[in-house]
């Protein structure tokens, strides 16, 4: 979706901000709010979305899962959009031929609608209702918290995911990235309405979230309509306190297992990574995609072609806060987890000592471009992308990708191999299966 610069829209309710790449940034005077406007009319449809700066890093010790659960109860509605009435949201929504939904990760929370253009007003009046009215109830909690549970209980079953939570918890002491995003299964059991609507009543204030509309609309009416249902909200009564504990330099390697019911073992490296904003992240994200960017990456064609693994992947989430550089190897049958994890320390470590070479790059570089134009596809795979650029902490991350991207030099890639492929800032990951009717854990697979 490419759009030129158009000269910004007077309104007396906003400051205009600026301009990148076709969107446009404008301030909400009376409370904050963060607008974003992208127009396209490729399609008859847009996409309405509000981002609040607000994720499982934001949750305390005993609050875990506060904001995923939150955001389930956010779809229980308010006083005007509820069941009661016969005026819940997803079916309010979904009469009009809305796609709806909500997503929460480490750093943010969004709520988007993807609906005819003509429509776009009464996503905008939803989203401002819930921003501070939701009920937050004691018996929605109770029927959301069944469905969060039995989330848990999925992952539970996924030998991958229950690897990286614990990887992630191994790896950070302190800083919250060390608990899912899902929370702690004795916290969701445990968390009470009070404290969940406390966490809203703290986060969800215009002046912490962004609201986007991208795709076939007027700017002036958007503004308008934004105008009209955000206006009247207060900013938030005290300021945010987004700074959360530092996690302090690792100093050593640290390892931990998993051994649940399964067939194949796997191996998961992860190192201490660079912060969304930092200028190597660009370079990182190369790095990831020579590594583990399909059959002609790196680590396929060390570990796969040679019969040592099933699969493998590499990349490293821009997140607000330094997270992790993840490699992954799925052992191939009869192959130790020793060997695949030595052979992955030696495919990085080569890199760290030799770099890429120039087609390794220009091949990286095609696949992320390549990935960014599927990834940008319509209003919300616009969104989407934007979503995670405003998490990070500045949105013009996804207006300004590409051309970065593009820059990134051979010795950029080397010098990011070289900053993060260090023993002392790695945690090792061993899935050990638990085979059917085994005398014990790991076989055949074991170090």
């Amino acid at each position: 979706m490419q759009v030129a610069d158009l000269p910004p829209v007077e309104h007396d309710a906003f400051d205009y901000v600026q301009t990148s790449g076709g969107i446009e940034e404008y301030r909400l005077r009376a409370n904050g709010l963060q607008v974003l406007l992208l127009p396209s009319a490729a399609a008859p449809v847009a996409t309405f979305m509000v981002t609040y700066r607000v994720g499982s890093r934001n949750e305390r010790a005993g609050l875990t899962g506060a904001t995923h659960l939150l955001e389930h109860l956010m779809f229980k509605g308010t006083e005007r959009f509820h069941k009661d009435r016969g005026t819940s949201i997803f079916p309010v929504l979904q009469r009009v031929g809305a796609q709806i939904n909500a997503t929460t990760w480490y750093d943010r929370t969004n709520y988007y609608e993807l609906l005819p253009k003509e429509h776009l007003g009464l996503a905008v009046e939803i989203e401002a209702d819930r921003m501070r009215n939701a009920r937050v109830s004691a018996d929605d909690l109770a029927s959301e918290r069944t469905v969060v549970l039995n989330e848990l209980d999925r992952g539970e079953n996924e030998s991958t995911r229950k690897l990286l939570h614990a990887l992630y918890a191994t790896a950070f002491f302190a800083h919250p990235y060390g608990h899912p995003t899902i929370g702690w299964r004795s916290d969701v059991e445990r968390v009470t309405a009070e404290g969940l609507r406390h966490f809203y009543d703290t986060y969800y204030w215009p002046d912490n979230a962004t609201a986007s509309v991208i795709g076939d609309f007027d700017r002036a009416e958007a503004l308008a309509l934004i105008e009209q249902h955000f206006g009247a909200i207060t900013a938030a009564p005290d300021p945010f306190e987004h700074n959360v504990t530092e996690e302090p330099p690792q100093q050593g390697e640290r390892r931990v297992t998993v051994r649940t019911a399964g067939q194949l073992g796997a191996v998961m490296l992860g190192f201490k990574s660079v912060a969304a904003l930092d200028p190597a992240a660009d370079a990182v994200d190369v790095l990831g995609v020579a590594l583990g960017g399909g059959k002609s990456a790196r680590l396929y064609r060390y570990l796969t072609d040679r019969g040592l693994t099933t699969s493998v992947f590499a990349y490293a989430p821009r997140l607000r806060d330094p997270g992790l550089f993840i490699v992954y190897g799925a052992l191939a049958p009869d192959v130790t987890h020793a060997t695949v994890e030595a052979a992955l320390w030696d495919a990085l470590r080569a890199i760290a000592d030799e770099g890429i070479t120039e087609a390794e790059l220009r091949r990286a570089k095609n696949q992320i471009v390549t990935s960014e134009a599927f990834g940008r596809d319509g209003p919300y795979a616009v969104a989407s992308e934007l979503n995670e650029a405003i998490a990070a902490g500045d949105w013009t991350l996804f207006t300004t990708y590409i051309d970065r991207i593009e820059r990134v030099t051979l010795a950029d890639v080397q010098a990011a191999a070289q900053r993060t492929f260090q023993r002392d800032t790695m945690t090792v990951g061993l899935y050990d299966p638990i085979l059917p009717d085994a005398d014990e854990p790991g076989r055949p697979s074991s170090n």
